[in-house]
């Protein structure tokens, strides 16, 4: 693992006192994810550079499912908690569910789209793929979701950057890709979007399009200074998606789907006030089965609404379906 910093001159201190390192992998979507947070440190008058950390992860041609994707973000925070970073920008779907005290979420700024996109040959949505259609993606969550519609296509494991995979469409090897659409939009190539998948299809990942800005704890000026980039809406409905993903013990790349949204309801009187909504789904492996549980709570209560829609598809048979061992498994430590 090594770091490097992308900086020409090197910032002057803002009014932290200090340039603030944020850490990074170096691909074009990690970059530009950081970027957006070391853009708006700047613009709050907080000086701030984009360190870049190699992981081993990135040298791999593995599937992620095989690798895990905690290769990526304990690289990050093993740079942070040696000093040699202050700031890491995750995509939040991959850290873990379970809590590291050394470390602080001190942000969650406003989500990205959180759908799964298609991109397919010849702007072909996904029904009109036809059976036998070869279609890229690695993510458990989504090949069995994809499987379970029973549309005859033949999923084939994904690895790379997102223009690697964008390519092996251009280049007809694949038929499509199944991707984030959030990294995409990220990216400036929404445009290649030929259906963005709604949660009856296929739901998102938890914390899908959502971005974890972390500092160590011991730092509480700096907590405070990233706090300004948090979203009170985003972090309820990451709260209740991942704590469904923790209660059910099931790791960060296991065949769950969890999408929470603030939304609007009426009282008694008349009166408007917001609430959170979860919709969550555990698959089997092979597509065969799906199960599904929705609810909603309050926003003061998101983490509690997250446990009892987990709770409702564990009573339907969630650990049975995907063969979760609650005793000894420890997936609720991140498992990936």
């Amino acid at each position: 693992m090594s770091t490097y910093t992308e900086t020409a001159s090197g910032p002057r201190p803002g009014n932290t006192g200090r340039v603030l390192r944020i850490g990074t992998r170096g691909s074009q979507l990690a970059t530009t994810q950081a970027g957006t947070v070391r853009d708006a440190l700047i613009a709050a008058g907080h000086a701030a550079e984009l360190t870049i950390v190699r992981t081993a992860g990135d040298a791999s041609a593995a599937p992620v499912a095989e690798i895990g994707v905690g290769v990526f973000t304990t690289a990050l925070r093993e740079e942070l908690a040696a000093g040699n970073i202050d700031i890491a920008v995750h995509s939040f779907k991959d850290l873990p569910t379970a809590p590291d005290e050394r470390f602080t979420i001190a942000a969650i700024p406003p989500r990205e789209d959180p759908r799964d996109a298609l991109v397919a040959r010849d702007g072909l949505v996904l029904g009109e793929l036809p059976a036998g259609s070869r279609i890229g993606t690695s993510a458990p969550r989504r090949v069995a979701q994809l499987l379970a519609l029973g549309l005859g296509l033949e999923v084939v494991p994904l690895r790379g950057n997102l223009d690697t995979r964008l390519r092996k469409v251009a280049d007809g090897e694949l038929d499509a890709v199944l991707v984030a659409r959030a990294g995409l939009c990220r990216i400036g190539r929404a445009d290649e979007v030929t259906e963005a998948l709604e949660p009856v299809q296929l739901l998102s990942a938890p914390a899908q399009g959502a971005l974890a800005v972390e500092c160590r704890s011991d730092e509480p000026d700096l907590v405070a200074t990233l706090g300004a980039l948090d979203d009170e809406s985003t972090r309820a409905a990451v709260i209740a998606e991942r704590a469904l993903l923790a209660e059910l013990e099931a790791g960060c790349t296991a065949p769950v789907g969890a999408l929470a949204e603030v939304v609007e309801s009426l009282d008694d009187d008349g009166r408007v006030f917001e609430e959170i909504s979860l919709r969550g789904c555990a698959a089997a492996a092979d597509g065969s089965d799906v199960l599904r549980a929705s609810g909603v709570g309050p926003l003061t209560d998101a983490a509690g609404l997250g446990r009892a829609v987990a709770r409702e598809l564990i009573d339907l048979g969630a650990h049975e379906l995907m063969g979760v061992r609650t005793e000894s498994s420890g997936a609720s430590g991140g498992a990936t």
